[in-house]
């Protein structure tokens, strides 16, 4: 028995132990388990499609003397993002390539515009970091091909994600077009596709392109009257082209990722910016079907990993360290209550009458058939020859005195 309750008190303390262990690690998951999740995975690879229906001016009729606007010209913008050097465990640096094309016109004759464009963010805020934080950061925009790209300062707002934990506030945002930051402000919260998300929206313009880029020569261009369709002559006439733009975003407020977007571009030729002459680009440009689906994904995921460390793995650790310290808890009572003491041998003897033999424990001698006895009367000695004595004189309240003196002797 001592060896049995022996063993359930280790029992007891292996279960309390571990119970004690699980619920420590219930609290330290998520503290800090959340801080590295919540950073932009260095693998992320994204390709966003939105396509729409616009006019747009037609550059071989500018260049053969025509401003000529193709109308409902069916557009699509593509943009690749990936991960790029410089890369660590708190930066990263995206290259996002983007292209719009006419789809009426085929090959390089349908390429409207490219760009690539080259920042390094901060993997939580997804903010630009400064060059005074990390000297290698990288912010950079290509937009030919003949042409190194162009060292950008200024940048100080998001661009292709959110940080963890969106705020229903607004938040400075970055447009490579107007090369300024500008708020985007929180609208009010949506549903897509059975996915909540926060709605942002942010306007743009007018904004002279021509002093956005200095470096691109048809941002302003001078062009006979004829050509530009505002008079007969051939005297020229110097326009700027004008950019606005109306950008919503639909955004996880979980993990940043933007689930859509939409741009309604508007860039004109003007000699004003408040009185549009010749039409460049007016085309509304949401993400695709397909692009929604895969991002509402990629949310999802991120959403499951951040719940799974951050609430049901804590939540799980919790109870079974609960289960197992009271478990652990009961064992031990039941232990120390069921103590009884071992008999050693060789030791004292239990107090009480003991039996003592007379003799030999097997006598070859007859055996007295027992039998018989009765054992409720007290037997009496019957033998007739035997002296009896009488007790009935003897005075029992006295102390019987002896003679000590010795007998004398006898020779």
């Amino acid at each position: 028995m001592a060896e049995r309750s022996s063993s359930g008190r280790i029992l007891a303390m292996i279960l309390v132990g571990l119970g004690a262990f699980l619920l420590v690690i219930a609290i330290l998951v998520p503290t800090y388990t959340l801080g590295k999740l919540r950073t932009t995975p260095l693998d992320l690879e994204v390709t966003t499609v939105a396509e729409g229906t616009g006019d747009i001016l037609n550059s071989r009729q500018l260049l053969a003397g025509n401003a000529q606007v193709d109308r409902d010209v069916p557009i699509v913008a593509q943009r690749f993002v990936t991960v790029e050097d410089p890369s660590d465990a708190e930066v990263m640096t995206l290259q996002a390539g983007q292209t719009v094309r006419r789809l009426d016109m085929q090959g390089d004759t349908g390429l409207v515009s490219a760009v690539v464009d080259r920042l390094t963010i901060d993997r939580k805020t997804s903010m630009p970091v400064s060059e005074e934080e990390f000297p290698e950061r990288v912010s950079t925009i290509q937009v030919s091909a003949d042409q190194p790209p162009v060292e950008i300062d200024n940048r100080a707002g998001l661009q292709y994600k959110f940080p963890f934990d969106v705020q229903q506030e607004s938040y400075p945002y970055y447009d490579i077009n107007a090369r300024e930051n500008f708020p985007i402000d929180f609208v009010g919260e949506e549903e897509i596709n059975g996915m909540k998300v926060y709605h942002f929206s942010q306007e743009i313009g007018p904004v002279d392109l021509s002093k956005a880029d200095p470096e691109v020569p048809t941002y302003k261009l001078s062009l006979p009257a004829s050509t530009w369709g505002v008079g007969e002559g051939d005297e020229p006439i110097t326009m700027t082209r004008w950019y606005n733009n109306i950008r919503d975003l639909w955004v996880d407020p979980v993990t940043g990722v933007v689930v859509k977007g939409q741009e309604q571009q508007d860039q004109y030729y003007a000699r004003e910016a408040d009185k549009p002459e010749v039409t460049v680009l007016n085309v509304t440009l949401p993400f695709d079907e397909e692009t929604i689906e895969y991002q509402i994904g990629q949310a999802k995921d991120g959403q499951d990993t951040i719940s799974l460390f951050g609430r049901t793995l804590p939540i799980i650790l919790g109870i079974l360290g609960v289960i197992l310290l009271i478990v652990g808890f009961v064992l031990g009572i039941r232990g120390g209550g069921n103590r009884r003491p071992a008999t050693a041998t060789g030791g004292p003897a239990p107090a009480g009458p003991a039996t003592t033999t007379v003799g030999p424990a097997h006598s070859g001698g007859a055996q007295r058939d027992h039998t018989e006895d009765r054992t409720e009367v007290i037997p009496r000695q019957t033998d007739p020859n035997a002296q009896q004595r009488d007790w009935t004189t003897d005075r029992t309240q006295e102390i019987p005195r002896t003679d000590l003196r010795k007998p004398p002797t006898q020779e």
